[in-house]
């Protein structure tokens, strides 16, 4: 699904990323973890397409897409959920869910969205900014679930969250990933990572330091802890 190949990004003269080499299998949940600072935010935008001092190879479904502005990579199925939820303010949750245009195959109906984000309903005639952090964040998930995106870009969706919530999104994640929905996920919740993903790079200094399956993780989770300053 997602191909990326020598991807280098900088800002300004400062070089944050190098030489990025990773794959994400279609269905696959895959996070990047890693110190604050090491790229991870980065790497997503360069994907998204929403960072412009980059250069490497970046090919979704086997289509180099590197070259295609944010706008053309959403309506290929790439859905972005920012660290900063990325809700319109001023609309409704359910203006704000039905704005943005369907892209895949597969867009949840407005109906669903509700069924698996009740909190949604509850407040769906609420502003996106009378929202909690917690249900801002359910709404960057849910939209572009909505929208039928493919594969899902998700920057620290627990950041934030209560222990219930950061459930509810393991919960939400576990069940798009049945319906054969891709994810590459920034996490530093390394339990909730290993509940929900099936592998993990290990981003260090701007490099895939460790590419780690979850046994990997859980065997190591004391050291990794310790190495991320968690």
């Amino acid at each position: 699904m997602l191909r990326i190949e020598n991807l280098s990004a900088w800002y300004g003269e400062a070089q944050v990323l190098r030489d990025v080499s990773l794959e994400v299998a279609a269905g696959e949940v895959v996070t990047l973890v890693g110190r604050n600072g090491a790229g991870k935010s980065t790497l997503l935008r360069c994907v998204m397409g929403l960072h412009s001092g980059q250069r490497g190879t970046v090919e979704l479904d086997g289509r180099d897409v590197g070259k295609l502005p944010a706008h053309r990579r959403a309506r290929l199925g790439l859905g972005w959920v920012p660290d900063d939820r990325g809700s319109y303010a001023t609309l409704t949750v359910t203006e704000n869910l039905t704005l943005p245009p369907r892209v895949g195959p597969d867009p949840w109906s407005l109906e669903r969205v509700y069924e698996a984000f009740p909190a949604l309903y509850s407040r769906r005639d609420s502003a996106a900014t009378m929202l909690s952090g917690g249900e801002q964040q359910m709404l960057a998930l849910a939209r572009v679930l909505r929208m039928g995106a493919r594969l899902l870009l998700c920057d620290e969706p627990t950041e934030g969250l209560s222990p219930l919530l950061v459930q509810q999104v393991g919960d939400l994640l576990r069940e798009a990933k049945r319906h054969g929905v891709t994810v590459l996920l920034v996490e530093q919740n390394l339990h909730f990572a290993t509940g929900v993903a099936d592998r993990h790079y290990l981003l260090a200094e701007g490099r895939v330091a460790e590419a780690m399956d979850n046994s990997e993780v859980r065997s190591r989770e004391r050291e990794l802890l310790a190495y991320l300053g968690i």
